[in-house]
């Protein structure tokens, strides 16, 4: 999907809904494969999200947008600005997307940066991350316009998939990254976060800043049914996938 504020005339290839396409561009860019890998989560129900490896750090969405979500998504995102919302962990890591169809790179990026795994020295996404210090959201997705450090590693992973790559680069499908993150008094006080502290946060480089989506009991539960009072309930289209950054090496 396209970017939003500050929007560049940048347009990428749609990245696929593919486990394995996004653990490959991961560990292209720095992610140590022994450490996490993406895996499909096939459906909310208990016993499937059961089948899913533990420890889940982060998951992907891929959903349709409609008129309904964009409503809903404005609507939203004003009353956060107006009358504020839970605080949000000052050391999260977010940026805004503003380069056409980089919504599969931004929600990577939002993945794996804010999940505790471990990346090579002197890798694209360890470079990023130094360059990103300090700066705001929309000088961060400057930086991503202008290097060259994803851009290749985004085409190689989009032409690499299980589909062939689409003519018609306008599509009306989004990602989006779910996170957990300790709410900041815990971070604050230099105590580990209880269950009780920690938040589920939502980034997407389209919306105004991380949505915080309530306590986090049990991270992949509680994604699920955000997904579905979120996401599934407002529409009947069938154009959704989940996919969890899972600790771990990938299995065979």
């Amino acid at each position: 999907m396209s970017g939003s504020e500050g929007k560049s005339s940048s347009r990428w290839i749609p990245l696929e809904s593919n486990p394995e396409v996004l653990t490959e561009w991961a560990v292209k860019a720095g992610l140590v494969p022994t450490q996490a890998h993406f895996e499909d989560i096939y459906g909310l129900d208990t016993e499937l999200l059961g089948m899913v490896s533990q420890p889940v750090k982060a998951v992907i969405l891929l959903f349709p947008i409609t008129a309904a979500y964009e409503q809903k998504r404005r609507e939203e995102d004003e009353r956060i600005e107006t009358q504020g919302q839970h605080a949000i962990d000052p050391t999260v890591f977010w940026m805004k997307q503003t380069i056409s169809n980089a919504c599969g790179t931004m929600a990577l990026l939002h993945a794996l940066i804010n999940s505790d795994v471990t990346f090579r020295p002197d890798s694209p996404i360890e470079k990023f991350i130094e360059m990103c210090k300090d700066i705001t959201p929309l000088e961060r997705a400057k930086i991503l316009e202008t290097t060259p450090l994803f851009a290749d590693i985004h085409a190689d992973a989009a032409s690499g998939g299980q589909t062939a790559v689409p003519t018609d680069l306008d599509t009306d499908l989004h990602f989006t990254c779910f996170v957990q993150a300790p709410s900041p008094p815990a971070r604050e006080d230099g105590t580990p976060a209880t269950s009780e502290q920690m938040r589920v946060l939502e980034l997407d480089g389209r919306r105004a800043g991380p949505v915080d989506r309530g306590q986090c009991k049990d991270f992949l539960k509680d994604v699920a049914k955000i997904v579905k009072d979120n996401y599934i309930a407002h529409t009947a289209s069938m154009q959704f996938s989940l996919i969890a950054l899972s600790g771990g090496p990938a299995l065979d």
